[in-house]
């Protein structure tokens, strides 16, 4: 079965939306968003920028674009900052991006063919460091009970699923934002995102696949330019374990985490949330269990 998309036709270009989270990006914002621009033809996108919460005006050079709607928050953090970005698109796929990325010319297209699958629940290029362009990772794994992310070297010439697709620039029909919410909207601030999410995506039946004939450039920061807590970040890792992982997985990842000064924090944020109703509800519509993903991707936890 081949997707069509809002235009009626299966092989017609698709409305893309690219959803731009950006906090204190500096001149990166403009020029990501210059990017998107020059490889995006005007008839077939649409371009949201969500600015939450900067204090550098990084973002003022929008106010009163045509072609750009600047929308304000104030702190929602990456997952709620996503989902407000989308439920403001009108676009047959969503695409988003953060605020400092370089996409090369024709990129749209592999990626938007890798959609027409119903299948597929979402899609992203390979990524390369802006600043170390031989560093360059395609799709991720998770490593060990504390979660950590690792980049995956290439693996073949056409699409294929990986476990984790990175947020920096990750592509989903419309319908699959609207069936699924998109990012879960009780992870807080930065760190886990995209790992929940793909997870998630997986365990429900879609697959995620890397689109390796596109890469994008991205910029890797050791810092970010606003204030971050390794709380959150505790706090995310135990919300998808809580949430998606059966007993005895859960306890290995509590073992793990308990190392982090920050664990205490991060415990306290997730018993303040809705960890457990949301458990129920996933329990009640997935297709397939934790051991069934990490037993797919040979990944140990």
């Amino acid at each position: 079965m081949i997707a069509t998309y809002s235009n009626g036709h299966a092989g017609s270009f698709p409305k893309v939306s690219i959803v731009i989270i950006s906090r204190n990006e500096g001149d990166e914002l403009a020029t990501t968003v210059g990017n998107f621009r020059q490889t995006l033809p005007a008839s077939g996108r649409e371009l949201i920028v969500v600015d939450d919460g900067s204090t550098d005006g990084s973002a003022d050079f929008l106010e009163g674009a045509d072609d750009t709607l600047l929308l304000r928050s104030d702190g929602l953090g990456v997952a709620k900052a996503r989902n407000f970005g989308a439920s403001r698109s009108s676009g047959d796929i969503v695409l988003f991006a953060d605020a400092h990325v370089r996409a090369p010319e024709g990129w749209y297209e592999p990626l938007a063919d890798a959609l027409r699958d119903p299948a597929v629940g979402a899609v992203a290029p390979g990524v390369f460091s802006l600043t170390e362009p031989k560093r360059r990772g395609f799709g991720l794994d998770l490593i060990g009970a504390e979660l950590h992310a690792r980049w995956r070297n290439r693996q073949g010439a056409t699409p294929y699923p990986v476990p984790v697709l990175p947020g920096a620039f990750l592509a989903m029909r419309r319908e699959t934002f609207a069936i699924t919410g998109g990012y879960d909207p009780g992870l807080q601030d930065l760190g886990g995102n995209d790992n929940e999410l793909s997870c998630r995506f997986w365990l429900l039946g879609y697959q995620l696949l890397v689109v390796p004939g596109v890469e994008v450039g991205h910029l890797f920061r050791s810092v970010p330019p606003y204030p971050t807590k390794w709380s959150a970040v505790v706090h995310n890792r135990l919300r998808m374990a809580f949430v998606h992982f059966g007993p005895s997985r859960v306890e290995r990842i509590l073992r793990a985490l308990r190392i982090y000064e920050s664990f205490p924090a991060g415990v306290a944020m997730m018993l303040d949330t809705d960890v457990l109703s949301r458990r129920a509800v996933m329990a009640g519509v997935r297709r397939f269990d934790d051991d069934w993903f990490f037993r797919k991707f040979q990944l140990e936890c």
